[in-house]
């Protein structure tokens, strides 16, 4: 089973995660962070990952700690959970549209990490949420988890959309790289290692 627990205590947060790479989407989130656990929902739901999430946070600071550690203990937790890369497709991507909203996520589990975020959030704030804790959300994932991850807004007006769109971009994205495929016997790579 491709499974990880992951456990990351600090004077800021206290974090217990499990993932599920071959779930059925369940998510059971409790960050302190209604839009943020409605976008883990969306990731977990439509990446078809089993996830769950319990934080306690510095929430009376901002939401900062919260989102960008929860950023490195997933990554973390896709690192474990993909395991030696084995029969893995290794690459995924997904053009998501969303209303008025269209996103392209691209990422390759290669190990290498690399980040790029291409996007314009409107607003501040969606609910309790600061909107620049997206790139950093997902910075934190990418490192964490060797993976170079490519973000771009192609176009969108609401901000709700626009990241509710990148977080099931990058889901489906995701589900993807991970797929295994019986054509690849070892990894995906001319090195014979990632």
């Amino acid at each position: 089973m491709r499974k990880a627990a992951i456990s990351r205590n600090t004077k800021e947060t206290q974090i217990q995660m499990t993932l599920n790479l071959d779930g059925t989407g369940v998510c059971r989130s409790e960050t302190g962070i209604g839009f943020f656990d409605h976008m883990l929902d969306s990731f977990a739901r439509h990446g078809f990952f089993d996830l769950t999430v319990h934080i306690k946070g510095d929430l009376r600071v901002d939401t900062h700690h919260t989102v960008e550690d929860t950023g490195i203990v997933l990554g973390t937790a896709i690192a474990e959970a993909v395991g030696d890369k084995k029969g893995i497709r290794r690459y995924g991507s997904m053009f998501l549209p969303m209303d008025e909203t269209l996103v392209l996520t691209a990422l390759d589990l290669g190990g290498r990490p690399y980040f790029v975020f291409d996007a314009e959030l409107p607003a501040e704030r969606v609910g309790e949420f600061e909107t620049e804790m997206v790139r950093e959300f997902f910075y934190a994932v990418s490192y964490a988890s060797g993976m170079n991850l490519h973000m771009k807004q192609i176009h969108g007006a609401n901000t709700h959309h626009i990241i509710e769109a990148f977080f099931k971009a990058f889901a489906r994205a995701l589900d993807e790289a991970t797929g295994l495929d019986p054509r690849i016997t070892d990894v995906l790579s001319t090195k014979g290692m990632l």
